[in-house]
């Protein structure tokens, strides 16, 4: 199953209440911010209305007297809407940030879940986007519009009930412009979600190939391409730029429609003041109050009108999240059963990538403590096998078997126990050299971290470094030579002390000297270990028990190393050439 962090609902509603849900993921917190929205509000205008009711009183000439309760009223509900501000800014981005830490270890795991056979066609900086910056933009959804739309509800509902006390004409003139006020963002909503899409998806697009061009900056040096990098990442960024335009001009548009609809509102409502007070239905002294009220019901809605124009990069950044926050696992991880011993066995594999044939009923076995070296043309499914045996793909048809049972019926962190994997690139920390040794074995003592370092012949290079065993390695080893960063890969395989290792042209880093030093290491732990191959230099080779032969997802031989010289012409013609192989 593939993952497309691009591939996002076609509408809003089920995004909406996906986040909603969260959001009850923590019920105090989202109290707590309710809460506060509430109190700000309520006090702020509570303080305007009072003090709209003192002009009233100085406009009839009511005596002081009955100034000092108002005025008192006006300072408490001044400081708990001061306080109530404080409040709410503090504790809704407590809330904000605890879901947005809830996210992205969701995202993470998402990832984790859907890696790696399901995101090998997804640039990992499109990947860091999604973990990043779209789930750092539902920030805005949950600290500054979710309690704020609950309060937009409550501070006007009461509003209009107290219009409504006063002068009941005064609402009804009000009624139809609040839900015309409050629609305004959804006339264009599926727009904007469409315009968020292609916005998130340009600068997902900029950030992947920003990282792109700081991890190949070394070639592009080499071959001269500054300019056709910088060519070409003008083009993302125009892209983004003409992305973000769009989504300006509609946000625009909203903006001056709930402007309109705001001031037409209260000029009908000042008329309507002026009428009232002229045939007296409206008392002198109640017109500042009701004019406050007016406000009251209308500023909050249009305010929470703006904020939801600015939703639809939301939006579409939520449905990405979500994505990945409900991306199954291609691989079923369901089993119950050990394996009996650490043999390997492929028997009638079928397995293709794209609707591309890969292998094609593939049969070998590996008994327990041999070496067998998988070889074989570019493209002829040797570092499939691998990554079948690891479970990173599932077979189409056929078994794959560790120790007599079939790897489905065995648990996944089983299977992570039992097998230790090298691969060409192995990916180094920034980290101690010590860090990255105990990725394979957090527990090890120092002795088990130096008796593996001296089986893969890191120990001495380590050792003469300034800091020996506690150097950094710096970001994917960069500190590091090539041969250095692959021992130190195989060192730390070894350390996990798993039944089989699998080793992907673990060697091809190595020169030729530390070559032969592993090869002798190896042999002396092939008793131990059952070992898998993937190999094309003859001297790496000709160490296995057995070979191998693949071509076109086939077997097309399989013997020692000395059958195969003698009887297959196709193995001659490999070893003649290993660099194809």
């Amino acid at each position: 199953m593939k993952v497309n962090v691009h591939e996002i609902p076609q509408g809003p509603r089920s995004t909406w209440g996906d986040l909603l849900r969260l959001s009850a993921g923590q019920p105090r917190l989202l109290a707590l911010t309710i809460a506060a929205t509430l109190i700000a509000q309520a006090g702020m205008v509570t303080s305007l209305a009072l003090g709209a009711w003192l002009a009233g009183l100085a406009l009839t000439g009511a005596p002081e007297s009955l100034w000092q309760p108002v005025l008192w009223g006006m300072l408490v509900s001044a400081v708990a809407g001061a306080g109530g501000r404080w409040w709410q800014a503090h504790i809704s981005h407590a809330f904000a940030f605890a879901l947005i830490e809830t996210l992205q270890v969701g995202i993470y795991d998402g990832l984790e879940r859907a890696a790696p056979g399901g995101l090998s066609d997804t640039r990992s900086g499109e990947q860091a986007n999604v973990a990043l910056n779209d789930a750092q933009a539902l920030e805005h959804f949950f600290a500054h519009t979710l309690a704020d739309t609950i309060a937009a509800v409550v501070v006007p509902l009461l509003a209009l009930l107290a219009l409504a006390w006063i002068q009941p004409w005064l609402t009804l003139v009000l009624l139809p412009f609040l839900p015309t006020l409050t629609s305004v963002p959804f006339w264009l909503g599926e727009r904007a979600f469409r315009q968020g899409r292609e916005m998130n998806a340009a600068l997902a697009g900029l950030n992947a190939e920003v990282i792109e061009g700081i991890e190949a900056r070394r070639e592009i040096l080499l071959f001269n391409q500054e300019a056709a990098w910088r060519a070409r990442l003008g083009q993302y960024l125009a892209r983004l730029k003409s992305e973000q335009r769009r989504y300006a001009l509609r946000t625009g548009a909203e903006q001056g429609g709930i402007e309109l609809i705001q001031s037409l509102a209260l000029i009908t409502a000042l008329v309507a003041s002026a009428v009232l007070l002229e045939y007296q239905a409206l008392a002198l002294a109640q017109v500042p109050l009701s004019v406050v009220l007016v406000g009251a019901a209308l500023l909050p809605l249009a305010e929470v009108a703006r904020s939801a124009s600015q939703l639809g990069a939301v939006r579409a950044s939520a449905a990405r999240v979500l994505a990945l926050l409900h991306q199954r696992s291609p691989i079923q991880d369901n089993g119950q059963r050990l394996p009996k011993d650490a043999s390997i066995e492929f028997n009638q594999v079928v397995f293709a990538h794209s609707e591309r044939p890969v292998l094609q009923g593939v049969n070998f076995r590996v008994e327990t403590g041999e070496m067998v070296a998988l070889v074989g043309p570019s493209g002829s499914g040797k570092t499939t096998c691998a990554n079948l045996l690891m479970r990173f793909y599932e077979v189409q048809s056929g078994t794959v078997k560790l120790g007599s049972e079939d790897l489905r019926d065995i648990p996944l962190s089983e299977l992570r126990h039992w097998i230790a994997w090298v691969g060409q690139e192995a990916y180094l920390f920034d980290d101690s050299i010590e860090g990255n040794l105990r990725l394979g074995k957090p527990e090890a003592t120092q002795q088990e971290i130096e008796i593996a370092a001296h089986q893969a012949q890191a120990h001495d290079f380590i050792q003469a470094l300034p800091e020996g065993y506690q150097t950094r390695c710096g970001a994917n080893g960069a500190r590091l030579s090539g041969g250095q960063r692959q021992r130190i890969a195989i060192a730390r395989a070894l350390l996990s002390q798993a039944p089989v290792l699998v080793m992907d042209e673990a060697s091809s880093s190595l020169d030729a000297d530390s070559e032969h030093a592993l090869q002798q290491a190896l042999l002396a732990l092939r008793g131990q270990y059952t070992l898998l191959v993937v190999a094309h230099r003859p001297s790496t080779i000709a160490q296995a028990d057995r070979v191998v032969l693949l071509q076109d997802g086939c077997i097309l031989d399989q013997g020692s190393h000395e059958q195969l010289l003698h009887r297959c012409e196709q193995y001659v013609q490999l070893l003649a050439q290993p660099a194809s192989a």
